[in-house]
This record gives structure tokens, sequence and C-alpha cells, in this order.
């Protein structure tokens, strides 16, 4: 399971960063220069967190009135980089399916 999980983040981090790679050289800067960016341009606070690969940390920003998001890879020297961008955030809560024979 630990292995699923690692090739599952370093996998999104991949295809984060290789969509980045189509548009150009993915936006890094401090941590703090990003994060304040994020809050005083498009007011988008932090929603969730997760580990990407053994040394990255990935994050999501999102904001409930301009509805934009962003994608963060925070590296292990403190470079933050801004990996996505879009529109039309809506947070949600969903249930796992029921296990089991479907039947």
């Amino acid at each position: 399971m630990t292995q699923q999980m690692f090739a599952l983040s370093f996998g999104l981090a991949a295809m984060l960063a290789a969509a980045d790679i189509a548009h150009g050289a993915p936006q890094c800067d401090s941590r703090e220069a990003v994060t304040a960016l994020l809050a005083d341009r498009y007011g988008e606070t932090r929603r969730s967190i997760g580990i990407a690969g053994q040394a990255a940390v990935m994050e999501l920003f999102a904001s409930d009135a301009t509805g934009t998001w962003s994608i963060t890879l925070t590296l292990p020297d403190g470079r933050m980089c801004l990996m996505a961008s879009g529109s039309n955030y809506e947070a949600l809560t969903e249930d796992l399916p029921a296990g089991g024979d479907p039947a």
C-alpha cells in the first residue's frame, strides 16, 4: 500500500510538472513570497496538503470569493513552485462507495 501511495503521489507531481513544462518553467520563489502572492492577488488560502514523493510538499490553495485555485509544490530547499492554477473551485466531501458485492 505504501508503494502504491508513493507511486500515486510521485505520478501526480510528475503530471503537474509535465503540464507546466508545456506552458513554460514553473514559477518558483520563497514560500513566503508565493503564499503572499496567492493571498494578496487572489484571496487564496491553504485548503489541503500532502506529501509528493519523498521530499516535496503539495498544497492546494483556493478562494471561495474568487473561485480560483492553485496547486503548489514546496521543494526540500525551501522553494515553493506554482504547478497549476484554475477557476471555478468547489470544495467537495464525498463518502466512499459501499464495499463488497454490489449485487
